[in-house]
């Protein structure tokens, strides 16, 4: 049965949800989410995983940073989250700005990372010149800075992210999820996105990774997850037809399908709950 639980890294107090049992799988949602975006997954899954989706820090049930936020926090707050499961090493999935922070945690911790699911995200920032940068951040900040907030960006923001084949549930769920997003989080997490640059790590990458991306992704299309396939040694990659930027919602069937037969190829490299 799938539990809200929280663990502590410092005076922050996270938030994560747990269901099943056997080798551990940890998801992480992207910029605009929170953990309820894996509930196909978790629920898919945890006939033969501990799936575990957190909140990352400023999202969901999980509380805002205290600082300027460091991309890397990321990737501290993932290593104590293993801690305190009292695992070494587990599956990583995660979507966006989730598979970014695995590809960051991988760099820091690879011994702990059995394997590396990357949907629908990019290499970092590194390759944009300071000026694409420049411009990526003030579009996204500048209606926030005139006193906008998530949720009044929300609708439009669904045709960006969803695919032509997104029914209006899912794009009720994406609405819901982009609606939760708190402002000040969000600037920070923006911030630190475009600070960030993998390059250098993906050729080193030494445990087997999967790339799914939906055909239709408009945020991070198909030739960044190209990039990644060719890059990471042995890399899968699999797209998935009319969906756009959030696979597994707009998907969750056919993602559960190839998420699953990578980790069951691959399960006993992760410790077990």
């Amino acid at each position: 049965m799938r539990a809200l639980r929280h663990y502590r890294n410092g005076a922050l107090k996270l938030a994560y949800e747990r269901e099943g049992t056997g080798p551990v799988v940890i998801f992480m949602h992207g910029i605009g989410g929170n953990r309820t975006n894996w509930d196909e997954q978790q629920t898919g899954l945890s006939n033969r995983y501990c799936t575990v989706a957190w909140d990352a820090r400023g999202y969901g049930d999980s509380d805002d940073p205290v600082n300027p936020l460091k991309f890397s926090d990321f990737a501290d707050d993932l290593n104590v989250l293993l801690d305190h499961l009292g695992v070494q090493a587990a599956h990583l999935v995660g979507l966006s700005m989730g598979g970014m922070i695995a590809q960051d945690f991988y760099g820091r911790h690879a011994g702990r990372v059995a394997t590396l699911t990357l949907a629908d995200t990019s290499r970092g920032f590194g390759a944009a010149t300071e000026a694409d940068r420049h411009d990526f951040l003030a579009r996204r900040l500048k209606p926030l800075q005139e006193g906008q907030t998530p949720a009044d960006l929300a609708p439009k923001m669904i045709d960006v992210l969803a695919g032509s084949k997104a029914t209006e549930n899912m794009r009720q769920r994406l609405l819901e999820s982009l609606s939760a997003v708190r402002t000040a989080p969000y600037i920070q997490a923006l911030k630190a996105s475009v600070t960030t640059d993998f390059r250098k790590i993906l050729p080193g990458i030494a445990v087997p990774a999967l790339i799914i991306v939906g055909t239709e992704d408009k945020v991070l299309p198909v030739p960044e997850s190209q990039v990644l396939a060719d890059t990471i040694p042995g890399a899968e990659m699999v797209t998935i037809d009319h969906a756009g930027h959030l696979t597994n919602i707009e998907a969750p069937g056919l993602f559960n399908t190839i998420l699953g037969d990578f980790l069951d190829r691959h399960a006993t490299r992760a410790d077990k709950l």
